[in-house]
């Protein structure tokens, strides 16, 4: 069974007769100790909070069996690790793969403030994460100023909130076809005569820091953390 927020993805699912349903990532309509694998993949870098990312990793857990196992990926900071560039790194502006190879689909509006309020426990979470990545060399303050930094395709993060440009697919849309169901990196050919420009917000993550978010939760354990190209990935298992 799968989900999505784009409605668009979703429909797509269905006509390849794929279980799916629209939801949000912080209320999965699914039952507790329901599930026994989950995966979460490129999803939870796309909320805005440090209280929010740590209640979707909550909510994943919460939808595991005891021994139920979950699969994470989230960007990474850090798109140079030991000495070795990634995937993402080495394709140069104008390559045909999608600026994230798992988000394919929809350009999606910027995350917008109507996300349930998190516990004071989660907020506790997360500032007492902030601090132990700050002792570890990691700054992962929010970004202060509201005005984001754009990414540049195809180039190192500078920073850890950010938006990235996506252009829509123009001309004519087919029968039955949405207009914003393709979508292309910035920098690609086609990108350069399309109009308009969607800008999706991302929190890259650094080195120890969704480990740490999930270590702070007592219903989890971390059975793995691993880096793979480009991503920090962590598997873990409902206690």
């Amino acid at each position: 069974v799968g989900c999505d927020r784009s409605k668009n993805l979703v429909d797509i699912c269905g006509e390849k007769n794929f279980e799916a349903f629209v939801c949000d990532a912080l209320s999965v309509p699914i039952r507790s100790g329901s599930c026994d694998a989950c995966i979460s993949i490129a999803v939870i870098h796309h909320f805005s909070t440090a209280e929010r990312r740590l209640a979707t990793i909550r909510e994943l857990a919460r939808l595991l069996r005891p021994g139920g196992t979950a699969l994470i990926y989230v960007w990474a900071m850090e798109q140079e690790y030991k000495k070795q560039k990634s995937k993402y790194l080495k394709e140069k502006n104008g390559s045909k793969d999608k600026e994230e190879e798992v988000d394919t689909g929809t350009a999606q509006r910027q995350l917008s403030d109507q996300m349930p309020d998190s516990s004071s426990r989660d907020s506790a979470c997360s500032d007492q994460l902030l601090n132990d990545l700050k002792d570890k060399g990691c700054d992962a303050k929010p970004f202060a100023d509201s005005r984001l930094p754009v990414h540049v395709n195809r180039t190192s993060f500078h920073s850890q909130d950010l938006l990235v440009p996506w252009h829509l697919k123009g001309g004519t849309k087919q029968k039955g076809e949405s207009v914003d169901t393709v979508s292309f990196p910035a920098g690609s050919k086609e990108s350069q005569e399309l109009s308009p420009v969607f800008h999706r917000y991302y929190h890259v993550f650094c080195e120890g820091e969704l480990e740490a978010a999930c270590r702070s939760l007592d219903c989890v354990r971390v059975q793995k953390s691993y880096y793979d190209q480009g991503n920090w990935c962590v598997v873990l298992e409902k206690l």
